[in-house]
């Protein structure tokens, strides 16, 4: 279980292009805010997306990725549907959502499966967790996200 505070997993996969994205690059350059969504093209996850686009400006001296399970291909598509300007991480392989502990046991509608649990990590330039957003709530949440980088 990730704590504030803890050295954030560091790890290399691959964003809509194809291109290798390591975290650890970005230390001593920029922040980092690293968003674990469910699926492409979805109603809430879409929303999140463009909550963070739309406040781009405000994240100054900060990356945003955004990590799912789909294909470069389909973060490629909803990328250009709506615009974003950031880059979307996938994870098929499943590596990176454990190493951050969002792959969890999820129930809708009566059923139980695995999947992402929404959640929002905040890294500093050092590379250290600064704040965890766990089980995000899409309204607001990217509001809280910019509070919370005022503290860094």
């Amino acid at each position: 279980m990730l704590k504030e505070g803890n050295k954030a997993p560091d790890f290399t996969a691959v964003d809509q292009n194809g291109n290798k994205v390591k975290l650890s690059a970005f230390k001593g350059k920029k922040n980092v805010v690293l968003y674990f969504y469910p699926k492409d093209m979805t109603p809430g996850c879409t929303t999140e997306a463009c909550d963070f686009k739309d406040n781009l400006k405000k994240f100054k001296d900060t990356v945003i990725l955004g990590v799912s399970l789909d294909s470069p291909e389909r973060h490629q598509k909803f990328i250009a549907k709506y615009d974003l300007p950031f880059d979307l991480i996938s994870d098929a392989d499943q590596k990176v959502v454990n190493k951050y502990g969002v792959w969890q046991e999820k129930k809708l509608y009566g059923k139980t499966f695995m999947g992402i649990v929404r959640s929002t990590f905040i890294i500093d330039k050092k590379g250290v967790l600064r704040k965890i957003f766990p089980k995000v709530r899409v309204k607001g949440h990217v509001d809280a996200v910019l509070e919370s980088l005022k503290e860094i």
